[in-house]
């Protein structure tokens, strides 16, 4: 059996029954799972039943899960431990301490979550736009994103205390279940925490059950924009990286495609892949089974998840 898992974000959308959501992953040789951020209550009855059986196992959840009552829609930004306003903040610790807590009831290692963005204007669809263009590197390129670091750099770093804030009122929950809080690196100029800023929450708040969340296909569009270079990244986080969203990019910025469908070079992950993270597949919602069945094995292949002198690697 695969040690891949799969985001329910795939498939929560099309049922009412939990059971029957993970009946479908399990039909693809997948018995891992993070349960992603549009899980609606009345899949949880299932999901439990699923769990307490052992038939499936649930290594992630994606912050916030099951949605919060009330909410308008499902979405990992409805609040975010580093907004401006005080309530807001207040709001996301709120519901992230209860997926937290939802996360140690499933038996999850971890929570995933978004830490909000920069409060200025978006200046990556545009970039994007040029991209697509191929404009990246001309002038104009590179004056929009000189233009992005300043407005950045004036206001990020109120919001980083804001969330380390944030953090440290999360921290005793984390403690109590054991269950570890990972920051996700997200594509866009304006997304908290960058690369460097992750390496400095990492020396202060690692100790305190925090990690960092890679994700193949931001770090690829950050890449493609010119934002970073996105190995030598992952090299220098890895330490605290407790796992990663597979998912592939045709650039610039399509993503949430299955490998080996875009441009990541996903040989030069191995290393990391081969430790001891938690590696899920994030495909877009409604994604081909098929292409699921052959990133599967392409990645199992590419990776040597599971080595045939050894056995099953469950």
């Amino acid at each position: 059996m695969t040690p891949l898992a799969l985001s329910t974000r795939w498939n929560a959308g099309q049922h009412q029954d939990g059971a029957a959501m993970l009946e479908d992953i399990l039909a693809l040789g997948i018995r891992r799972v993070e349960l992603g951020y549009d899980l609606r209550a009345e899949l949880i009855p299932g999901v439990m039943d699923m769990v307490t059986s052992r038939a499936i196992e649930v290594v992630s959840v994606h912050n916030f899960c099951p949605v919060p009552v009330g909410a308008p829609r499902p979405h990992p930004e409805l609040y975010t431990p580093a907004a401006p306003d005080r309530r807001e903040r207040e709001y996301a610790v709120t519901h992230i301490t209860r997926t937290i807590r939802f996360a140690a009831e499933v038996g999850a290692r971890v929570v995933v979550c978004h830490s909000g963005n920069v409060d200025m204007p978006s200046y990556t669809h545009e970039l994007l736009r040029m991209a697509t263009r191929n404009e990246q590197y001309t002038p104009p390129f590179e004056n929009l994103k000189l233009k992005a670091q300043i407005a950045r750099d004036k206001r990020a770093p109120r919001q980083i205390a804001h969330l380390g804030d944030s953090l440290e009122a999360l921290a005793p929950v984390l403690q109590e279940t054991g269950v570890l809080l990972a920051l996700e690196n997200l594509p866009t100029w304006e997304a908290i925490p960058t690369e460097l800023e992750s390496q400095q929450l990492m020396a202060r708040y690692h100790s305190a059950g925090v990690r960092l969340w890679w994700d193949t296909g931001h770090a690829q569009i950050r890449e493609n924009l010119g934002f970073i270079n996105a190995n030598r990244w992952l090299q220098r986080l890895e330490p605290h990286v407790v796992g990663m969203h597979i998912h592939d990019v045709l650039p610039p910025g399509q993503d949430h495609l299955m490998p080996p469908r875009g441009k990541i070079d996903f040989t030069a992950l191995a290393q990391t892949a081969r430790r001891d993270k938690v590696l899920v597949l994030e495909p877009a919602p409604d994604t081909d089974p098929d292409h699921i069945r052959q990133a599967v094995q392409h990645l199992n292949q590419l990776w040597d998840l599971i080595p045939t002198n050894r056995g099953d690697n469950t």
